[in-house]
């Protein structure tokens, strides 16, 4: 979601004339999309923003703006604590980023004009002084109208393979440990023929592959539009998007488990454009910190949806989230946690320490977990989580899989890389041309996260790929 979030941002100001640069000390615009769902996370945002007050003051035309989750939780304190802060724009405005940069900008030029016309004595206020006739805060829960409607520009910036579509925005669920429904508000979700208008035009560009995002995403409409045929709102956004003539793959991200009824099951089964991949956040396998999460569901539940999912459809992958160090989380607990993910055998998992976000009834429980246990609890289940994907990708060591590439590698240039329909990352050589395209690529060998291989000519293809998915 922050990701397509940025990206909206983005395209919005590139649609105004601006242009990308690689470095900070070249811009005139540096605006940090931050997240508040860890206090890491903010401790990180908080900590460059920091960084960045020494550009400031070399450059002080420049703009500098937080966005996103946690300034919507955290509002005009970041305007105290960071003088050279300009902008603070909360989740409900990024479709007028745009704009309140535009009136910075202008009002910038304006105040260094009038002080250069000035003679030297008078313009020598202090920075802060000067920050603080500029700097304003736009915070706002209430959604306007456009607000989650698409800013993109006419053209991609480059070859794009994959892309995000926001399907909706907020949560109504009031998990315990969570800051979204305060930093996203109230669910909200767009039209199918809004969403399939998007993709389509996505599609048109070479786009092949779409990802549905939701902060509860098969939650989707389920306030706003009927069931037709006794399928769900999502369900029915599922087939309208998979229709869509050239789109080659489909996914949706984050699901909760409460929201795979059976008509998702049976989509799953029969719709070939959906990959084989469901991230399904798990959080804790005690039915007790389960209920003091308010995740309703009991651990039995979930083993049975993973199941049910796997009978669906052949080979998929499961990926899931895991929160350790909940308040009340005692050994047992946890014990219940670790032995449910070596049950399960996930293909990979996000695995968190418990962080307190303030305002959620989690934060003021009693019975807080000490980090060094929080810490020791996370090694051992990521050590655990490691294994199983370590396994996982090992089984398509000398196997023939379906890659689509997206571009270099992040962590060498030089090479290219894509992801199965499992949603593994593969690592290949090739050239530029390959990219945005759909390979058959012969997987080589796995390190854990990542798979090492060839793309087959495509003269080749009649020798047979048997693909990810044989036993």
């Amino acid at each position: 979601m922050n990701e397509r979030d940025s990206e909206q941002v983005a395209h919005s100001l590139l649609a105004r004339g601006y242009e990308r640069v690689s470095k900070e000390s070249e811009a005139d615009v540096v605006l940090l999309n931050t997240c508040s769902v860890r206090d890491m996370a903010d401790q990180k945002a908080l900590g460059k923003m920091g960084m960045l007050g020494r550009l400031a003051r070399e450059r002080p035309h420049v703009v500098f703006g937080f966005l996103g989750c946690m300034a919507q939780a955290r509002g005009g304190e970041l305007l105290k604590g960071l003088p050279h802060v300009d902008l603070v724009v909360g989740t409900q405005k990024f479709h007028r980023v745009a704009d309140y940069v535009a009136e910075l900008v202008a009002r910038k030029e304006a105040r260094n004009s009038e002080n250069a016309e000035r003679p030297t004595s008078n313009a020598q206020r202090p920075m802060e002084r000067q920050m603080d006739d500029l700097r304003f805060s736009i915070v706002d829960i209430a959604p306007e109208s456009g607000s989650q409607s698409t800013i993109r520009d006419q053209q991609l910036a480059q070859k794009q393979a994959t892309a995000f579509v926001s399907i909706m925005q907020g949560c109504n669920m009031h998990c315990t440990f969570c800051i979204v429904p305060q930093t996203r508000g109230a669910e909200r979700s767009r039209s199918i023929d809004d969403i399939v208008r998007e993709v389509r035009d996505l599609v048109s560009r070479d786009v092949k592959e779409i990802t549905l995002l939701g902060q509860i995403v098969n939650l989707y409409g389920r306030h706003e539009f009927p069931k037709t045929d006794n399928k769900s709102p999502f369900v029915q956004l599922l087939e309208a998007v998979h229709d869509v003539e050239g789109l080659q793959r489909l996914r949706f991200t984050s699901p909760h488990p409460i929201g795979f009824r059976d008509d998702l099951i049976d989509a799953i089964s029969r719709l070939p454009k959906l990959a084989e991949h469901v991230h399904l956040p798990l959080q804790s396998g005690s039915n007790r910190i389960l209920r003091a999460m308010h995740r309703a569901y009991t651990a039995e539940k979930y083993v049975d949806l993973v199941r049910r999912i796997r009978r669906a459809r052949h080979g998929i992958a499961i990926t899931t989230d895991i929160i350790v160090g909940f308040p009340g989380e005692t050994e047992d607990d946890y014990k219940q946690t670790r032995d449910l993910v070596e049950e399960i055998q996930f293909d990979n998992a996000f695995v968190f320490r418990y962080s307190p976000r303030r305002d959620t009834p989690a934060a003021d429980m009693p019975d807080q977990i000490d980090e060094c246990i929080k810490e020791k609890r996370n090694q051992e289940l990521l050590r655990i989580v490691n294994q199983s994907t370590r396994r996982a990708g090992e089984r398509l060591v000398g196997q023939c899989v379906e890659v689509l590439c997206e571009g270099p590698s992040k962590t060498n240039a030089a090479r290219l890389m894509g992801r199965t329909r499992t949603n593994k990352i593969v690592v290949f050589e090739g050239g530029n041309e390959l990219v945005g395209e759909l390979l058959d690529v012969e997987i080589e060998r796995a390190n854990g996260f990542s798979l090492y291989g060839s793309p087959r000519d495509s003269s080749s293809h009649f020798l047979g790929c048997v693909g990810e998915f044989a036993s």
